[in-house]
């Protein structure tokens, strides 16, 4: 390169000279200064030749010295997105290392899991003071009530319904019937708990909830007795006959279609049984006044008998003090039992042996819609990925220990027997080893008097749930659904925890999820998941947030 630059430039030295370029070029040399050579030829057609060879050779190194500076030009610009290039392929190398490197949320060890502790925030245990003082419980009092009452046979006639489904789902139809004995000024036979076919349990109202309450509270909006008419001789015949049952009554059936359709039957024949009756009465299409009133029922006419509040209280006060020094404690509903899981139809981590017993047990309960099974896979991955699986034990740690709740804190849990016993339990143990159920509290003795209604021990996993600092559902449900409500109505002080399951899917399925990513995202997503009224949430669902018929404005 550099000879070709310095060649080039002696040519062009020589070419540029006035004097020489004469000598060489004008006719009127002589021609003692050509070469010797040159005699024999025509002196003006030889130099022309050679004066046009010497222009050529001079251009071309001409144009070889412009092609150099472009190459030169081009090499630079190369090799600065070269570097460009470099450098950031360094920073993907380094940001995979990174990824790499950082804890994906957490650490399993045979069947312990290890998470990183996260600095506990202060605003752990209670809502923001500000939040709790907004909207104040009034569906205690009824507006415009009736304060002269009919008397009973006075009344258009006599509803009779069974209760039926588990304690929760018992306490929302017995809130019905209330509302739907208003609606048509009947009077209310107290309504009977009809026997779980699964646990056999014998459980009658006055078993579980406190009548005299219950029939005095209510005694200025409904007209309610304990049993059916002494001039009623046969009293098997309301559920028997054709004749005194109201079957045909629809899902969320509005206020008018009993005014249309069920008060003429209970004028005829002055007493009816209603059935099935499970939410046979909307919430979006009745008076607000009625849902007020299944408010006033939920809330104030429904009371627990004394000896299950009195037990529920003791554990509560357990609860706080098992340290030897008050504390705070957390009530976790886990539903993970196996009829649950079976349900679901989602899939969760297990061995071959054990997806391939709960396939046989699926097949069984619900052969139609299991079918042959091929098509539940897809549908498993869409239900999780929507969320709409129950969270496992192990995933529900991983979320506490995002939210902040350290290694210490006292949770009581309120559950069934867990699919999968001890080991799916580990993982959640292991990382909340200060963790009990109602059995672990009690002596056996003290549970004994309850054990012969399977709903008086529902009862007790309900009142300590309601009384807790924090409660935490893992996946919906009446129990859940009521609790939440119930703790909306009476304060919204303590936090009600309702996970986000589709971001927990999303993230514990993410392989480059870092644990303080996933810690971000928790925290910031649950601000708003943590029991207070909400004006926005769905109108229909007042027994999870009863804000707009039955709160009012602080």
């Amino acid at each position: 390169m550099a000879e070709l630059r310095h060649s080039t430039s002696i040519g062009s030295r020589a070419t540029s000279s006035p004097r020489k370029r004469d000598d060489v070029t004008s006719p009127l040399s002589s021609d003692n200064h050509l070469p010797q050579y040159d005699d024999h030829h025509d002196g003006g057609r030889d130099r022309h030749p050679r004066d046009r060879f010497r222009s050529l050779f001079s251009n071309h190194f001409q144009l070889l010295d412009d092609s150099a500076r472009v190459y030169s030009r081009n090499f630079k610009i190369l090799l600065f997105f070269i570097t460009v290039i470099a450098f950031a392929g360094m920073f993907t190398v380094y940001s995979v290392i990174s990824h790499l490197n950082a804890p994906y949320l957490c650490t399993k060890d045979g069947i312990k899991l290890h998470c990183p502790r996260v600095k506990e925030p202060p605003s752990l245990w209670e809502n923001p003071l500000s939040a709790t003082t907004s909207w104040k419980p009034c569906a205690e009092k009824s507006i415009g009530a009736i304060l002269d009452l009919p008397k009973a046979n006075e009344t258009n006639g006599y509803i009779f319904i069974h209760a039926e489904g588990g304690l929760n789902q018992q306490r929302i139809a017995i809130c019905n019937a209330v509302a739907v004995a208003k609606i048509m000024n009947a009077t209310l036979i107290l309504p009977v708990l009809k026997q779980d076919q699964i646990w056999k349990d014998q459980t009658k109202f006055e078993d579980i909830f406190d009548v005299d309450h219950f029939i005095d509270y209510l005694k200025d909006d409904v007209l309610i007795v304990r049993d059916i008419p002494s001039w009623f001789t046969d009293k098997s015949e309301l559920f028997t006959s054709i004749r005194r049952t109201v079957k045909n009554i629809p899902k969320y059936a509005p206020a008018q279609f009993y005014v249309d359709n069920v008060l003429p039957r209970i004028k005829e024949k002055k007493i009816m049984a209603l059935k099935p009756f499970v939410d046979r009465l909307g919430y979006d299409n009745v008076p607000q006044e009625i849902n007020r009133l299944r408010c006033r029922v939920n809330y104030h006419a429904l009371k627990f008998l004394p000896e299950i509040d009195q037990m529920a209280d003791q554990l509560v006060a357990r609860m706080r003090n098992r340290t030897g020094s008050p504390n705070p404690f957390m009530a976790l509903h886990l539903r993970f039992e196996k009829g649950m899981v079976g349900l679901s139809f989602c899939d969760f981590v297990g061995t071959r042996a054990e997806k391939a017993l709960m396939g046989l047990y699926r097949l069984k309960e619900w052969p139609r819609r299991f079918k042959d099974g091929l098509h539940l896979w897809p549908l498993a991955l869409q239900k999780r990925k929507e969320g709409r699986c129950p969270l496992e034990p192990g995933e529900v740690a991983v979320m506490l220990r995002a939210m902040g709740y350290p290694k210490e804190t006292q949770i009581y849990v309120a559950s069934g027997q867990v699919y999968g016993g001890q080991n799916r339990m580990a993982p959640l143990r292991n990382m909340f080893p200060n963790l009990v159920t109602k059995e672990e509290l009690t002596t056996k003795d003290e549970l004994d008097s309850f054990r012969k209604h399977v709903t008086s021990l529902a009862a007790l996993d309900f009142l300590v749930c309601l009384k807790s600092d924090i409660f935490v559902m893992t996946h919906g449900g009446n129990f859940a659904k009521l609790i939440i409500g119930a703790r909306r109505y009476m304060g919204h002080h303590q936090k009600s925890i309702k996970p986000d399951k589709g971001l927990l899917s999303k993230s514990l399925g993410d392989p480059y999820m870092g644990w303080a990513t996933f810690v971000e995202d928790v925290v910031i997503t649950h601000q708003t998941r943590t029991g207070l009224p909400e004006a926005t949430f769905p109108n229909y669902d007042i027994w999870e947030n009863p804000l707009t018929p039955c709160m009012c404005k602080a």
